[in-house]
């Protein structure tokens, strides 16, 4: 386990203890608060120079009213005292006041020493009960000190505390002189880097002799970009279903693959968390911009890209927003497409060539008589109006190789492209996806996309068979006979497909 401090960005640990700072952490769901929490709190008590305790009000969530959260909260508490073993302390029956008054009766009991407070789970507060609960703190926090009111209080959750607030008061942003405005500052915490992933395993090697990989490695880190939950299910995964839990041999990078595979599918519960997202309005709009490739020079602005942010699902990447790591772009790119997944037969066509390999040719001109037969019903049922074609080709391609194949995608705002690496029986096959919008000439997009797939192919597999896939979505083009919208051509050695 890294140390609490080394994965704070934004912070000083030390001094939010020494100048008695009430204080903000942040970051997604599954990436180590708790755990670093209760970390910290060990450290600090290990100390013996203060008390810190640790306290979930996790089962507030739901509770609007502070009638009936407020003495949930000084439950937790009274639990968290019992559970690591110090002083109770007593609340009154007061809702306005009772926060306030068991914080002042816990340092009474606890001085000579100052108290520290780490509330987690601080997001599940919502209208009244969070405007009530943060009242009761900023009523403590001008007189805290040693024996009086805790010292330090951490609030640790999804958002920062201005999201909070404004959350709590309809949308209405706390102005400068707002009275809650208590906090010394916002911490997040990071994900590992490619040093901590590395680190992290080397501590399995020490208690076992088990080796890795350094391609293993890295690919746990392009796949994870350092998510934690997702780095330690691989590694899990990997060592313990992958192989055998006995097992000293080596992790090598397709065992990784193989539990990647695994973990996507099986959409194992945060995973499975994450798609839930996309059924709110404002994550599925962000999604679906950064997943075509829109330029779009309000995404960044408002609540839902900064909603996105806090969730973890996106990230901004050399100033450019993007989905966070490759296997949640695969994860809602599945969920997206599911639907349709199941709505494509199987195929009756041979899709296979005699050797294993995909007989792209056959898969690709199937594709086209699929889109011809359904598109123009199917896109008006979609609710991703303008993903519609990305998404259909997805599901076509997923239905066909599904269980036998990889598909990995790559897209970020502003590209303008959709980039698809299929990976079957040790090949792999480029697929990229244009779309020629009202303002656009289909030669500027062809010739867009050609340099575009040449740069991603050389990048994945120089050798692998590439198909350029333009939908012409263009209101000219739509009352034009198929005969002249479906068609093929070679350029070089990649083959586009129009429609």
């Amino acid at each position: 386990m890294l140390s609490p401090e080394e994965r704070l960005v934004g912070s000083q640990l030390s001094r939010y203890i020494k100048n008695r700072l009430y204080w903000v952490l942040h970051a997604p769901r599954q990436t180590g608060k708790t755990t670093f929490l209760q970390s910290w709190m060990r450290e600090i008590n290990a100390g013996c120079q203060q008390v810190a305790c640790y306290v979930s009000v996790e089962r507030c969530q739901g509770l609007t009213d502070p009638k009936d959260a407020i003495p949930a909260i000084c439950n937790a508490i009274k639990r968290s005292a019992e559970v690591y073993g110090l002083p109770i302390p007593e609340s009154i029956d007061d809702e306005f006041s009772t926060l306030n008054h068991i914080l002042g009766d816990w340092a009474k009991k606890i001085a000579p020493k100052p108290l520290i407070v780490l509330f987690d789970e601080v997001d599940v507060l919502v209208g009244e009960t969070m405007i009530s609960f943060l009242r009761q703190l900023r009523d403590g926090f001008a007189t805290r000190g040693v024996g009086i009111f805790p010292t330090s209080i951490a609030l640790v959750g999804m958002r920062d505390l201005k999201d909070y607030i404004t959350a709590s008061k309809d949308g209405v942003a706390p102005n400068p002189g707002s009275p809650f405005n208590i906090k010394e500052d916002s911490a997040r915490l990071t994900n590992f880097s490619e040093n901590d992933i590395t680190r992290l395993f080397a501590k399995r090697t020490e208690e076992t002799g088990q080796q890795i990989t350094d391609e293993a490695l890295k690919y746990v880190f392009e796949q994870s970009g350092g998510q934690p939950w997702i780095v330690n299910s691989l590694f899990k995964s990997a060592t313990l279903r992958i192989l055998d839990e006995e097992s000293t041999e080596t992790v090598t990078i397709e065992h990784v693959r193989e539990a990647r595979e695994q973990m996507v599918v099986a959409r194992e519960t945060h995973l499975d968390a994450l798609a839930y997202r996309l059924e709110d309005d404002r994550v599925r709009r962000v999604i679906e911009s950064i997943m075509v490739g829109k330029t779009d020079a309000t995404l960044a602005i408002g609540e839902p890209f900064r909603l996105c942010l806090d969730l973890g699902l996106v990230t901004i990447v050399n100033g450019t927003p993007t989905i966070s790591n490759p296997i949640y772009r695969e994860v809602l790119a599945r969920e997206i497409t599911y639907a349709a997944q199941l709505a494509i037969p199987a195929p009756e066509w041979r899709w296979q060539k005699d050797d294993g390999s995909l007989d792209m040719e056959a898969l690709m001109g199937e594709f086209q008589k699929f889109w011809r037969r359904h598109s123009e019903a199917w896109d008006e049922q979609t609710g991703y109006t303008e993903a519609f074609p990305h998404l259909i080709l997805m599901a076509f391609l997923q239905r066909i190789t599904n269980g036998g194949g990889y598909i990995d995608r790559e897209y970020a705002a502003g590209s303008g492209r959709l980039d698809l690496s299929l990976r079957f029986n040790n090949q792999w096959y480029i697929i990229e996806i244009k779309v020629i919008h009202e303002h656009d000439s289909a030669e500027t997009v062809r010739e867009e996309g050609l340099v575009q797939i040449a740069r991603y192919r050389d990048r994945i597999d120089p050798s692998a068979q590439s198909y350029l896939a333009i939908f012409d979505r263009r209101k000219k083009s739509k009352d034009l006979p198929w005969e002249q919208k479906i068609k093929q051509e070679t350029v070089g050695d990649v083959t586009i497909l129009w429609q």
